[in-house]
């Protein structure tokens, strides 16, 4: 886990085992952030308006936008995976919204590993798959997807595949 300083990263694709699991520390988003966030980049009624909010037939109050709910969780994933050597996030696969984000909402990252293997085409990389959500104060999964990335190998290893 990274301090606040983000001192470098450390962990290589070596270090990474299949089926680790991490859950980062919880926040609350507030109404403010929910409407700041949607004037500037989704500005639905129902993402900056609370009055007319409270008309839509699904929601009833202001919720975060999708958008907003992916930058939360990217924040809160970095303090569990910021320690690991990235090059580039690949595609996202089964992205899912589930349930709203709600002002008062307290939330938490969650990481797994589910699968990694050197890259066939570049031996200093591997490519590595997680199970990224974003769960809320009563473990409601807000949103879900798998990601594949590609992470740096130690540099020994990688000259060793060459």
């Amino acid at each position: 886990m990274l301090s606040d300083a983000m001192s470098e990263p450390s962990r290589y694709y070596e270090d990474l085992t299949i089926g680790e699991y991490a859950e980062s520390s919880a926040v609350i988003v507030t109404e403010a952030e929910i409407v700041d966030f949607a004037k500037r980049y989704d500005p639905q009624y129902f993402h900056t308006d609370p009055t007319a909010a409270k008309a839509h037939p699904q929601f009833g109050e202001v919720v975060a936008s999708g958008i907003h709910i992916l930058a939360v969780w990217r924040q809160r994933d970095h303090e569990i995976t910021g320690d690991i050597r990235w090059i580039c996030g690949i595609s996202w696969d089964d992205l899912r919204w589930n349930v709203p984000l709600r002002a008062g909402d307290r939330v938490r990252a969650r990481a797994t590993l589910l699968e990694k293997r050197p890259s066939a085409s570049r031996p200093e990389r591997g490519v590595v798959v997680y199970r990224y959500s974003l769960v809320n104060q009563n473990d409601d999964e807000l949103f879900y997807c798998t990601s594949t990335n590609y992470v740096e190998r130690r540099p020994a290893q990688a000259a060793n595949t060459q």
